[in-house]
């Protein structure tokens, strides 16, 4: 039972995440809400993950969830499910391509999706911010000034023309270094 819920909720994210992997993470931290397979602190762990690991973020996130609730062919089972709806459209849209494209209705509707899109990532940009800074591991509101420095640091840094250059590998591996020197 746990595979075809698995499979109906992943598809039904692969359906409606337009805007690729970021866009997931507003339906991420919802499943927490109807199902026990991560608590939505672990949202930000598993962006974390996914992050820092090659390939897709939002395929990376499935199979993550997907792991932590049925194992092996559980994660199996959550990125199949969210990859099929993608899948199924591109072979649509090949099929249509040139009538598809120049139809004034289907771009309108592209115009129209990318505010609804842009507003999606920004409310799971905002979920992942208040949860990885504000949120500990019980769910409990707290404000560690730390983080919430060292987040201003590395927005400020990362904003430097000379520096948005560097690959985010790095940036990750400088806040691992962090977490450990101020866990010593």
């Amino acid at each position: 039972m746990v595979y075809l819920q698995l499979f109906i909720e992943f598809f039904q994210i692969g359906l409606f995440a337009i805007g690729g992997g970021p866009a997931t993470i507003p339906f991420l931290m919802d499943i927490p809400n109807r199902y026990d397979w991560y608590e939505v602190a672990d949202v930000a762990n598993m962006l974390a993950v996914s992050e820092s690991t090659p390939g897709p973020i939002g395929i990376n996130m499935a199979t993550y969830a997907g792991f932590n609730a049925a194992g092996f062919l559980g994660g199996i089972v959550a990125t199949f499910s969210l990859v099929l709806p993608s899948l199924i459209v591109i072979i649509l849209i090949a099929k249509l391509l040139d009538n598809f494209s120049k139809n004034i209705y289907v771009q309108s509707s592209f115009g129209m999706i990318r505010p609804a899109v842009t507003g999606l990532i920004a409310t799971a940009v905002y979920g992942i911010f208040r949860t990885a800074l504000f949120t500990d591991a019980a769910g409990e509101f707290q404000f560690p000034i730390v983080l919430v420095i060292v987040c201003m640091g590395y927005f400020a840094l990362m904003n430097i023309k000379k520096l948005k250059k560097i690959h985010p590998a790095f940036w990750i591996l400088c806040g691992a270094v962090m977490g450990i020197i101020f866990k010593m």
